[in-house]
């Protein structure tokens, strides 16, 4: 199963140093909001997201239909397909893609030491 472009999502204590600091090593920001306090930074195909007073932990982010530059793919798995397939292997998500919806949804997992797993399409 494909689950999409990955990146760390790291829930930070101040933006703007956290920014400074991954700017130093070589990561451009390509996208977010500051004054909501969140940036999409890059590095080749690294990406992660800085995300202040968002969330309390780190998130493994995957992103099905994006490739690492944020773009549409022809062909990707639906996060409600993933989600079929993560629990016919016995995993119970946390969150869950809605069956009677199209497009845009996601799905949460946590791994056996408690770090979240997203799965967030953003696609239709």
């Amino acid at each position: 199963m494909y689950l999409g472009h990955f990146s760390i999502s790291l829930a930070v204590k101040d933006l703007h140093a956290s920014r400074a600091f991954y700017e130093k090593l070589g990561f451009q920001v390509t996208g977010g909001q500051a004054e909501q306090n969140w940036l999409i930074l890059q590095n080749g195909d690294s990406t992660i997201g800085l995300f202040q007073g968002m969330f309390e932990h780190n998130v493994l982010t995957f992103n099905p239909g994006w490739n690492a530059r944020g773009q549409r793919l022809e062909k990707f798995t639906d996060v409600r397909d993933i989600k079929r397939q993560v629990k016919k292997q016995g995993l119970t998500p946390t969150t869950e893609a809605d069956e009677s919806t199209t497009g845009p949804a996601s799905l949460m997992l946590l791994d056996p030491d408690g770090n979240p797993v997203l799965i967030d399409q953003h696609v239709e």
